[in-house]
Formats: C-alpha cells, structure tokens, sequence
C-alpha cells in the first residue's frame, strides 16, 4: 500500500524543517518535499522603527550569521543616507564580513557534515557527530573547532562580540581598528590556513569514494546567481550581481540592486512558510537557481589570491555537469574559506586600515535604499523604504537559504528516489537525504519570512495527546 515516510526533524542544520517521502505501492518513492515549519515574519517587525536602527535589529534574525544582515542592512541604510562610506570603513566591514564566513563554513563542515564524510553515511547516527569525529580523528574534530574560533574571535574582536554585534552601522562602522587589535588578529592566520589546507586535500582524497551521492545529491542543471568583483573574482560585500545559466553563460553579467525585482520573483507553497524566489524571466517554477558557495565559484573565473586561485583551477577542472552537484558546496565551502583567510590578511595590511576615519554621517536622504552582499548560504538583499522622518514603512529581505529553496525542494525528491527502496527502508537511505539539505547549509532561521497565504494548522493538546480543539486556514 502507499504510504508516506517523515523524517522529522532534519538533523544537523540551523533552523527546524521535516522531510516527507511519498511511497507508491509497489514501494518506490513518488514524490518528496522539504517542508521549512517556522515563521518568524521579521519583515512586519521591521516596520515603524527608525531606519538606523535595522542593521542591529536584522542581525537578531540570527545567531548563526548575524554579520550578514548587518551587512546588507547597512548597505541598505548607505543609500538610504546617500552618503559615501570612508574606504577603510569599507574595508573593515569586508573584514567582518570574511570572518563571519569563515566561521560559518567551518561550522558547517566540521560539525555538520563531516561526521557523514570520516565516520560514513551509514554509521550509527548515535555517534555520527562532532564528538564521533573528535573519537576517531581528534586532531581533525580539533582544527574545525579551532578555525572557527578564529572566525568567532576576530568577528569579536573587530565588532565587540560575537553574537548580535552592533560594530556596523549606517555609514560605516562604530570605531577603527587598532594596531592591537590588528596584530592580534594576524597572529592567528597561519593557523587557520594550515587548517584550511589539510583539510583540503583530506576531502579531496575522499571524494573517490562518494561517486554516488555526487551523482544524486541535488545533481541538475541550474542558473546560478551570485557577486562578482569587477576583475571576475570571487567578491562578498559588494560587486556585480550576475545570472549565469545552465550551460555556464552569463546571461545578466551586471543586475543593478535597485531593478532586482525585474529579475526575482517571489512565491509561496503550501508545503513550506519558506517563500521560493525564482528568476522572472524563465517564470515560476522553472526559473530554479541556486546560491552560494558553488553558485560563486562558477560564476567567477578565479578567486583572487593565491592558495585559493591554485585550488579553484583545480576546481574548475572539473566538467560543468559534475559542478553541478550540490555535494560540491562542500569543496567550494574550503576554497572559500581558504580565500577568505588570504583577503583578511591583505585587508590587514593595507596602508589605510588603522585610518580613524570610519563612519560618514547624515540625516536620510533617500526615500528608499537596497543592500546586497554575500551571505555564507549565498545572495542576501534588504530592500528598505522610509517616511519622511526615516521611519521604516516597509522590509522586503531575500535571504541566501530561501533562494536555494526551490533547488533543495527538487534535490530531496532526487535523492529519496535515488536512494530509498520501500520494501527495506534503511537509516542511511534517509540520511542521504537529510545530507542533501546539509550540504546547502541552510540557515531557516532567517529564511523563514512568509509571503502571500500561508497555509496554518494548529493543535491544542491534552496531556494524554487527544485534540482538544484545532484552527486551520
């Protein structure tokens, strides 16, 4: 008989999700869905606060990636002052910024998705974690942590701390660097690059072995949107905003922010409160893409540094159909952060970086204002408008995680039928499939903005389970 499979939760990601898996009868999957269960609605929370305060208010959409949105929200809140930022502002904001990738990427390999990679997709999901790996490979479970730590440490260090920094503000940034706080920071370089690299070549030794789940693992051919620095290397605080479609073209070598809704529009489905943005051109749903770490790396044609230039060459080495597997958001996800850590240590040497010039500053001068960097998951835009008070009247944010929720919707399916046979459903089938979402890395915390009519269903309990009473809509 059909019937229907639910992972619930999705493990080792941030946010809360399930995956349904539809059987037929004679055991073989039909159909799958990424279902995202939250909604947090922050763009209606947004309205009527004073514009200057967004980048600290949008950086509690999360504890994972907070520097993104304060970030793009600065961006945003830039235009809405059209002023010109100081250029060591600038740069110590791209310094933030590359921190905060770093230590998101490690925490996404290391902790998330490596216990799949050293302990193996079918081993005992009890031990399939960061402590499995510190079991079995200490020294590996001890770099991952400590490249973090890097990330984490200069994020407080420039910003103040960690978690819901207030540094980045509508001008520039609070207060400049110090020589100090400088070195302090460049002390902890060799470290993080050796990690960085080691770990490169392990996982490429590996990929050997995963030939299935690169055939599998969100496996299709996609457009790709990212930025683009001026020179076609890899940029995440500013840039050209590009299209590239399946067959490796660029199709919109230059989206101005202010025109990006000509080219994204945004859906809702009934399966998810994770809105589905889609390019406008091709229309809905066949206007897919995806974002981040793979989406950049074939975009651009080198990063821009050294050890990462090396490393990306070898990438691109590879046939355009293979990078089209979302496994290898893994491999893209090391290039970048060994890039990230070569761009903080150039950035830090910079005649003008200790410049206590750091912030301009005005009243609004702009009615409305669009920022758009780089996240970790991929493109982040805030698009703001104010009164004329600089009150905010309305917040549209497309966060990185809900730009790859159609292709992460279409890659579960993929491998669920790929991977799980009905008539013995095994744990590492469906781990398959969770790796899947993994490898995306989402962050649903952030995504999760609801547009459009949203369906409901809410449940009153009693202790003993029975449905006392039920609203749906």
């Amino acid at each position: 008989m059909a019937q229907q499979i639910s992972i619930n939760p999705v493990t080792r990601i941030e946010g809360h999700a399930h995956i349904s898996i539809q059987l037929n009868d004679a055991g073989e999957v039909d159909d799958a869905h990424f279902h995202v269960t939250q909604l947090r609605g922050f763009e209606k929370l947004c309205e009527g606060r004073p514009f200057r305060e967004m980048p600290s208010l949008t950086a509690r959409v999360c504890g994972i990636c907070p520097v993104s949105h304060l970030i793009a929200s600065a961006k945003a809140c830039d235009e809405l002052l059209a002023v010109r930022i100081p250029e060591t502002a600038i740069k110590l904001r791209k310094i933030l910024n590359l921190a905060q990738m770093v230590q998101s990427h490690a925490l996404s390999f290391f902790y998330l998705s490596a216990p799949d990679f050293l302990l193996g997709m079918d081993s005992d999901p009890a031990k399939r974690n960061i402590f499995g790996i510190l079991e079995r490979e200490p020294e590996m479970a001890r770099g991952g942590i400590r490249l973090r730590q890097f990330g984490q440490q200069l994020i407080e260090t420039l910003a103040g701390k960690r978690i819901h920094p207030a540094w980045v503000v509508p001008g520039g940034v609070n207060e400049p660097l110090t020589p100090e706080k400088r070195d302090a920071i460049l002390a902890g370089i060799p470290e993080a690059k050796a990690t960085t690299q080691r770990t490169l070549e392990w996982f490429k030794s590996i990929l050997g072995d995963y030939r299935e789940e690169i055939s599998a693992f969100a496996n299709f051919s996609t457009m790709f949107m990212g930025l683009v620095g001026p020179d076609n290397t890899l940029e995440f605080y500013d840039g050209q905003l590009r299209m590239m479609d399946a067959g490796g073209n660029i199709i919109n070598p230059n989206i101005p922010p202010y025109e990006y809704q000509d080219y994204i529009g945004e859906a809702a489905e009934e399966w998810s409160y994770l809105k589905s943005p889609y390019y406008r051109p091709v229309g809905y749903p066949d206007g897919l893409y995806r974002v981040g770490p793979l989406a950049r790396l074939n975009i651009a044609e080198r990063a821009g540094t050294p050890l990462a230039d090396a490393e990306m060459e070898e990438f691109k080495q590879l046939s355009l159909q293979e990078r089209m597997s979302s496994f290898y958001f893994h491999y893209a996800r090391l290039i970048e952060i060994l890039h990230g850590i070569e761009r903080i240590e150039e950035l830090l040497h910079a005649p003008d970086i200790l410049d206590p010039r750091v912030q301009a500053t005005a009243s609004a001068n702009s009615p409305e204002g669009v920022g758009i960097s780089e996240a970790p998951r991929g493109t982040l835009i805030h698009h703001y408008r104010i009164d004329t008070q600089g009150i905010m009247t309305w917040a549209n944010l497309i966060i990185a995680t809900g730009n790859n929720n159609l292709a992460m919707d279409r890659g579960v399916a993929q491998a669920a039928k790929h991977f799980v046979k009905g008539e013995k459903i095994e744990e590492g089938m469906l781990n398959r499939v969770e790796a899947v979402i993994r490898a995306f890395d989402p962050c649903l915390s952030c995504s999760t903005h609801a547009v459009g009519q949203m369906p409901l269903h809410i449940e009153l309990l009693s202790p003993d389970g029975a449905v006392v009473d039920q609203v749906q809509r």
